[in-house]
């Protein structure tokens, strides 16, 4: 509905036998007016579709029947399990049981693999009216804490694919025959050059290859190479039908769960060393300046001269010997990379492109796979090279396609909300800081009695509150439509730039941007400052790209023929164009499911964070406060990688007296617990206790919460 722009509220009782997650029809009950929408509550119709169709959780054998406890904290049911609906086809067999032998199955009594196992239900019935879900057990995966258990539970937790059916594997074994003449119909000879991929130490799978040519104008010659996974994977094939409902490879710490079988992913796709391999080539030609001048695609075949790490790469590029030594036949080609990407990352920044690099957390593990620390992550020179060569790749496909008239799917991210940009302004100016964005504050309503403090002078959030107390105001966004470019937010980070507060204004300003999606659309990419954009370069990992090849193979084998006007690919097919109806479907598939995979390996990332503080209880650090909200703040430690809460509850055990969430000004205060200081002036006053974004404290790793997988500090000093 067009006057809704928030949640609906379906109170317990007008659930049904909803479960979260799942796709609802729902009626409206009531509409109440609010000063920032419409509020709105409502009742479910029916389940369209059901997100839950299985259940993860540890399973407990119980006197008044067995139980499974879900992991997923949103699941607020038991699962319960009937006499002999506990045991899998393989317990079954174990130990005898006919499947309609419930009296068998309940003299067996307590299995060891049963008792505190890990399990995957399915569900028979949902909950409805309070009464419990009943499900049945189809997997044991073994015990909470045994290698590579977690891993599994997420797996499952998330829904992900992550067994290929015969018919896929077998399609995949037939199709990943070597390259052979006939594969080289059509396509440009690329094999005499030194192309290299460039990828992380455990990298399996190489989709991308590059080669720098310097002009002798000037200017430069730019190749990037991209797996031809659609001559491979087929449309509307089992194998293609996969890799539509993955939609994505996802990475975990100690495994991947791959879009496509290994037999193409890491083999006859993967552009391995000194091995024929089928491109999809972007050639592009720039001027001195980094500008690009022309640009052609097309097939080609290559045979990549080396497999190189961003590790080796760099180490060439800082002149160390024995890389260069060992890699002395493409040293120069590396300096060449280097000096293009440089330009290419300049004339970004001229168009007003973001770019935060904020660091990821990296877990590290000895020989026996214990971890040993998180640090954070760094990227050097070799990964911004790549990283620039990838966006120009990209950006140039999306502009030939447009160009041709062809749809395909478009990587767009729109420009921010007014609402988000103004509680960033909001926070930010604690710090001293502002995006100027104009006319972004149409009218501030006073509140009677509310007073704030001085605002922090540029640069020195330690200013903060040092000065006369102003009066409360309430800012509302003016206009729904702003006058915000990329520049903003570039200008912004320039000021930042080495200064204590980088980290946290930075992610604040991150969290102020919308998320990039996929669309049948080009809307164009916000952060990139690109008018159009696409992804082209990771096919194997990617099913976004892979159709995206599908329409540039069509493009290159109709050259001069527009779209069709109702266009119906075929199946088995490797060149083809979408519809727009097809394409507004991918959009939204490949969006969830790029959304799931991210979900899912930040949740493994955090159980993994947990397992490891958790030989570090009683330890303390330093830390500082980046985010803050009712019911404690977040604190990001320095020695190690780690993000943990800091409860409010321990802020008022440190602080002997009762602590509340202040939000104004985005800060937990001390109700009657104050301390002395001075003003500019010199005259003492006596102020509140306070704990914001920025401030430093000092913490104590105090506990493990079971259900978050999250690690919560205690105070140790005050200040």
């Amino acid at each position: 509905m067009p006057q809704l722009d928030r949640d609906v509220f379906i109170p317990r009782d007008a659930i049904g036998d909803a479960m979260h997650g799942d796709h609802v029809e729902i009626v409206l009950r009531r509409l109440t007016p609010g000063t920032d929408g419409q509020r709105a509550e409502g009742r479910i119709v029916r389940v369209l579709d059901r997100a839950h169709p299985s259940v993860v959780g540890l399973f407990r054998y119980g006197s008044r029947g067995n139980a499974v406890l879900p992991y997923d904290n949103r699941i607020q049911h038991q699962v319960e399990i009937p006499p002999g609906d506990e045991l899998t086809a393989a317990l079954k067999e174990k130990y005898g049981v006919d499947a309609k032998d419930t009296g068998r199955a309940r003299r067996l009594g307590r299995l060891e693999e049963l008792d505190g196992a890990v399990v995957n239900v399915e569900l028979l019935r949902f909950p409805k009216g309070g009464i419990a879900p009943v499900g049945r057990v189809v997997e044991v995966l073994g015990k909470p804490g045994d290698l590579g258990v977690d891993t599994e539970i997420i797996i499952r937790k998330h829904h992900l694919p992550h067994e290929f059916s015969a018919a896929v594997l077998e399609e995949a074994a037939q199709r990943a025959h070597p390259v052979h003449e006939s594969d080289l119909i059509g396509r440009e000879d690329f094999r005499q050059l030194p192309i290299v991929t460039i990828d992380g130490e455990t990298a399996r799978d190489f989709d991308d290859a590059v080669y720098v040519e310097r002009r002798v104008d000037g200017g430069w010659h730019l190749q990037v190479h991209i797996a031809d996974v659609a001559h491979y994977a087929r449309t509307a094939t089992a194998l293609d039908n996969e890799a539509r409902l993955r939609g994505t490879s996802v990475y975990f710490i100690d495994r991947a769960v791959p879009m496509l079988p290994e037999t193409l992913s890491n083999g006859i796709c993967s552009l391995n060393p000194r091995e024929d391999r089928v491109v999809m080539s972007c050639l592009m030609e720039f001027d001195a300046t980094g500008r690009m001048r022309d640009s052609k695609m097309a097939a080609g075949v290559i045979r990549s001269a080396e497999r190189m790490t961003y590790t080796n790469v760099n180490k060439v590029l800082e002149g160390d010997a024995e890389a260069s030594a060992r890699y002395a036949s493409l040293a120069h080609h590396f300096q060449d990379m280097k000096t293009l990407a440089l330009l290419l990352n300049a004339r970004r920044n001229e168009q007003g492109s973001i770019d935060f690099d904020l660091p990821e957390p990296v877990i590290q593990f000895d020989d026996e796979q214990k971890m040993t620390n998180i640090i954070r992550s760094e990227r050097n020179i070799a990964h911004r090279l790549i990283e620039e060569f990838m966006l120009a790749a990209n950006r140039a496909v999306a502009g030939y396609l447009l160009r041709r008239g062809l749809a395909t799917l478009h990587r767009v991210h729109e420009k921010p909300d007014a609402r988000k940009v103004l509680e960033f302004e909001e926070m930010a100016r604690a710090f001293g800081y502002t995006l100027g964005v104009e006319d972004l504050h149409r009218r501030e309503i006073g509140v009677k009695h509310g007073r704030v403090p001085a605002p922090a002078k540029a640069g020195r959030p330690d200013s903060y509150g040092h000065g006369r107390e102003r009066g409360m105001k309430v800012s509302l966004p003016g206009t729904e439509e702003l006058s915000i470019t990329p520049e903003h937010y570039q200008r912004l980070l320039k000021k930042l730039a080495g200064r204590p507060e980088e980290r946290i204004v930075s992610y604040l300003m991150l969290r102020s941007l919308k998320q990039a999606r996929y669309a049948q659309d080009p809307l164009g990419h916000f952060a990139l400052g690109f008018e159009e954009y696409a992804h082209f370069t990771s096919p194997i990992r990617r099913y976004p790209d892979l159709v995206v090849h599908r329409t540039l193979k069509w493009a290159l084998a109709h050259p001069r023929q527009g779209a069709p006007a109702d266009p119906h690919p075929a199946p088995n097919e490797e060149a083809v164009v979408y519809s727009h109806k097809q394409l507004e479907e991918l959009a939204t598939e490949t969006s969830d499911a790029e959304r799931r995979a991210a979900s899912a390996e930040r949740e493994l990332r955090d159980w993994k964070t947990a397992q490891f503080m958790e030989e570090h209880l009683g330890d303390e650090y330093e830390g500082l406060i980046i985010s803050v909200q009712k019911y404690g703040c977040f604190v990001e430690l320095f020695e190690i990688f780690v993000e943990g809460l800091l409860p409010i509850g321990a802020l008022e055990d440190a602080a002997g007296a009762r602590c509340m969430y202040r939000e104004h000004d985005h800060a937990i205060v001390a109700l009657g617990g104050t301390e002395r200081s001075r003003s500019g002036r010199g005259a003492a006053r006596s102020r509140q206790r306070r704990w914001g974004l920025g401030d430093s404290v000092k913490v104590r790793a105090e506990r493990i919460d079971p259900m978050r997988r999250r690690v919560e500090f205690a105070l140790l000093s005050a200040e």
